[in-house]
């Protein structure tokens, strides 16, 4: 068995440092200060803060907190120890076997080991939207000791080693989750028990959720921060001013307005990066449901494209915070291919497309009548709701608005109950995670969200998902190539932009912002400096 790391240095670094490896990924401040809580926007409210149940944003943001994985990544990418404090591959790249740290506890004291992260990937996370791409390439997951697990895979599989970040991949305690009580309702999804810097004090539904520093964190000395409280704040207005004043140190994209953006970021409190989406490089798309007429026609799907000012889209309703989307793969993931179909905006050549369809308008110009549910995360995307009404009302195609809360479009875009849906989706740093689940046929499974669930088959695309995930990387690249070739000929979904995830901080906040995850890292590192 060979050793292997992305990069190699920090993987004699950990083997060296075992516990006492530090997994900083930006230059450290001077005289980090102990103390202090930082209290950050969380908008919406989590439906849940398990992240096998829940990979949506405001989940993540904060369960990432409390929850730890395997792996980190860097802002470049790179993967370095989380829970695994080093690991191998095999020369024939079927077999990974992971060392994990030592000394680490549970929040209620048990002691952490291999058998944790066993269970959470064979009973757990093998039955996830996230992980399921893994775990059909993995053979068996083996406890040999306390503190080593070995991945047997079916067959090499290129992106195993991106797999492994907290939204995908969290591990979760075997001795409170190996019970007879329906994993959906396990009492601790709501009152999480991980091995993270920071422990679960209270969650006041409608108010706030209180972290507080996790004493007998692995990491010796850290976390700085005493805690975290995540304040529910229903108000988009009053979520900008309580960044203003100081009253909130933290917001993510979701948690302000587009339009705020261009005022908050001359302020000279305050620090905006989109550094930290490296990992997640979102993508906006409206879902479209190709399993019932007249989505289950290509052409329909191609006049939607073409009525849609996508740059309008971008400039207008998301002030800048965003590219126009060409196809399937985010612009900053790996294998992203530009040379694609091009939808420009184009009612005409929309109303040419619904013609050959035979779709003729009533007396009241009138073709089609169907319905669009926005995305539950603020004005920004009513507003787009707005506009994709009247743009899409031009060329004959009737909507009517469904506004929903986070929970109910979870379910309905889970259960395939929708006409039409805006989604919004990461890439997880490669194609093969991010990017298959949602048009590979395997992947269509009534009542899980961010899967196939607009319906989209193709065995074509299908057999080339697959071969990729399987070839070296120096193959890789032709045969996305293709797949993004065919998925924007087809327009299973309607991509509408590659987004950015601004996080704002305030100038006090230290050392937060510093992985590919952004704002859902750990933040054990973070450190506030005194008023």
């Amino acid at each position: 068995m060979s050793s292997y790391l992305l990069n190699r240095r920090l993987f004699q670094v950990a083997l060296a440092a075992g516990l006492a490896m530090s997994t900083t990924l930006a230059p450290a401040q001077t005289n980090p200060v102990a103390g202090g809580v930082l209290n950050a926007i969380i908008n919406p409210e989590p439906p849940s803060l398990n992240l096998a149940l829940q990979q949506v944003q405001s989940t993540q943001i904060v369960a990432s907190k409390i929850y730890e994985s395997l792996l980190i990544y860097t802002q470049k990418l790179q993967p370095t120890p989380g829970l695994a404090r080093a690991w191998t591959m095999s020369d024939d790249r079927l077999t990974y076997t992971f060392q994990l740290q030592r000394g680490v506890r549970w929040h209620d004291g048990k002691p952490f080991s291999s058998a944790d992260v066993v269970f959470t990937y064979k009973k757990i996370l093998a039955n996830t939207a996230r992980a399921k791409a893994l775990m059909e390439n993995v053979a068996d997951v083996i406890a040999t000791d306390p503190d080593t697990v070995v991945f047997k895979l079916k067959q090499p599989y290129s992106a195993f080693l991106y797999a492994f970040d907290i939204g995908g991949g969290a591990i979760l305690p075997k001795h409170l989750y190996d019970v007879p009580t329906e994993l959906g309702r396990n009492p601790y999804n709501n009152a999480p028990i991980g091995t993270g810097p920071f422990k679960f004090s209270k969650w006041e539904r409608g108010s706030h959720i209180e972290l507080v520093r996790n004493s007998d964190y692995w990491r010796q000395g850290l976390p700085y921060l005493d805690g975290i409280t995540y304040r529910v704040i229903p108000d988009s207005a009053s979520r900008r001013v309580a960044l203003e004043q100081d009253t909130v140190q933290q917001a993510v994209a979701s948690d302000l307005e587009p339009i705020d953006g261009p005022r908050l970021r001359k302020l000279p409190t305050l620090t905006v990066s989109t550094a930290g989406s490296e990992y997640w490089a979102p993508l906006q798309w409206i879902e479209m449901n190709n399993s019932i007429a007249p989505f289950n026609d290509k052409r329909f799907r191609q006049a939607v494209m073409h009525a849609i000012d996508r740059e309008f889209v971008v400039n207008k309703i998301f002030f800048g915070l965003g590219t126009v989307a060409t196809g399937p793969i985010n612009h900053m993931t790996r294998f992203y291919d530009p040379n694609v179909k091009q939808y420009p905006y184009d009612p005409k050549l929309a109303a040419k497309l619904l013609d050959e369809m035979g779709l003729v308008a009533d007396s009241n110009g009138v073709r089609v009548r169907t319905t669009f549910i926005p995305m539950p995360y603020g004005e920004a995307y009513r507003r787009f709701g707005e506009y994709l009404k009247l743009s899409l009302g031009k060329v004959g195609i009737a909507v009517t608005i469904e506004n929903v809360d986070v929970g109910t479009w979870v379910k309905r875009m889970g259960d395939g109950d929708y006409q039409m849906v805006a989604n919004g989706v990461f890439q997880y740093g490669d194609p093969a995670i991010g990017v298959a689940r949602t048009y590979l046929s395997t992947n269509i499974r009534k009542g899980v969200a961010f899967t196939n669930t607009s319906q989209y088959r193709n065995p074509k695309v299908d057999e080339l998902f697959l071969k990729a995930a399987t070839v070296p990387d120096q193959e890789r690249q032709a045969l996305y190539s293709e797949i993004q070739r065919i998925l924007v000929e087809d327009v299973p979904v309607a991509w509408i932009v590659d987004a950015q995830q601004p996080v704002y901080l305030s100038k006090r906040v230290q050392n937060a912002n510093t992985t590919a995850l952004g704002a859902a890292g750990s933040y054990a590192e973070a450190w506030l400096l005194k008023k």
